[in-house]
């Protein structure tokens, strides 16, 4: 693209209007809220656990954030116009938010995913006029996402790139400054640790950029689902590493992420699958309401560092993530009959997870 063509594209009405509606909608949108995780035995001791709930977000998880930055991203370089098709590879979330922002600019959208994605979220997809398209596996997603751009003279969004990038670390309402801002009057402000899921990277590298970029005595743990490879990539550096891919849907990856950064991670736990669900569960109790397997991974990674702590004599925080609803998963990993085919037996997990949640 010449000068004169970039300037004519950063000139047109349309795509004025497109970054106008992307900032409205923000606009209208509260953040999101800071749960404690009413714990006794773990508070008398010192150490407070807390979820930020991204489940509230108007498209119902976390990647409301990614898909909102992924779009401005994309219109901000002259890649999205008034008849681009946008595309996808996603295992379900994104496109779901992603569907959100293409029909908020009138764009059509098509999501590559794969065929054991959850029913909850195609059906959310196609309310917000999006397609589905569909593969065997997850390692198929790039390839036929790039073939249909193609096919189409359409835009990639392609998040497992992009998503540490297009998310301005340095604070600009981020989620890590969001946390940061809402533990300001908790009684251990600062957190020992933050704990995440991945499944681009794109969170893990805001959050441990951000700690680093403000100076915070805070470090970041990425619990990571089983069959992913992101953990042996943290240990090893080796970005040539395949693998089968994680059960867990919406984290882990069969292959490593452009996105995901691993010199800003402090630390990983790798998750069994029956551990992630004792967890969802066990975690949905407490609450009183449903979460999904990531935020279960997740509250596996809380309470081994909690444990870790407390065999330490140290006190402070936990923050993680409250990924989306477990509404999202009925058919799935909330059905017994479907988590015993798939998963197997988790009995013997939530009968560890109950004595975690209460220690001696």
């Amino acid at each position: 693209m010449t000068s004169q063509q970039t300037a004519q594209a950063f000139n047109d009405p349309w795509l004025s209007t497109a970054i106008a509606r992307i900032e409205a909608d923000f606009q209208r949108s509260a953040d999101t809220h800071l749960i404690p995780l009413p714990l006794p035995e773990f508070a008398a001791r010192g150490v407070d656990l807390y979820l930020k709930d991204e489940s509230t977000h108007p498209t119902g998880s976390l990647k409301h954030r990614l898909a909102r930055s992924l779009f401005l991203y994309a219109l901000c370089n002259g890649l999205i116009h008034e008849t681009s098709t946008i595309v996808e590879a996603s295992s379900g979330s994104t496109a779901v938010s992603e569907a959100y922002f293409a029909r908020l600019l009138g764009l059509p959208f098509i999501a590559v995913m794969p065929r054991s994605t959850s029913p909850e979220k195609v059906a959310q997809i196609e309310f917000y006029g999006g397609r589905c398209h569909w593969v065997d596996s997850a390692a198929q997603v790039y390839d036929e996402a790039h073939k249909l751009a193609n096919e189409t003279g359409g835009h990639y969004m392609d998040q497992f790139t992009y998503a540490e990038r297009a998310t301005d670390w340095r604070g600009n309402n981020n989620i890590a400054e969001s946390m940061f801002s809402q533990m300001a009057l908790e009684r251990h402000p600062v957190p020992r640790w933050i704990v995440v899921g991945a499944g681009t990277g794109g969170t893990s590298a805001t959050i441990g950029r951000y700690v680093r970029y403000q100076r915070h005595n805070s470090q970041l743990c990425v619990a990571d689902p089983a069959g992913s490879v992101f953990g042996a990539y943290h240990r090893t550096g080796d970005a040539s590493l395949t693998g089968a891919g994680s059960r867990i849907e919406g984290i882990g990856r069969p292959r490593v992420e452009a996105s995901f950064i691993r010199t800003v991670i402090d630390r990983m736990i790798e998750v069994a699958d029956v551990d992630s669900l004792a967890a969802m569960h066990a975690l949905s109790q407490l609450l009183g309401r449903k979460v999904g397997p990531s935020t279960g991974t997740n509250f596996v990674g809380m309470l081994t560092l909690a444990h870790d702590m407390l065999a330490r004599g140290e006190q402070g925080s936990i923050l993680s993530l409250l990924c989306d609803s477990g509404e999202r998963y009925l058919p799935t990993y909330h059905d017994a009959s479907w988590v015993k085919e798939k998963i197997g037996d988790c009995a013997a997990a939530l009968d560890c997870i109950d004595k975690q949640m209460h220690p001696a």
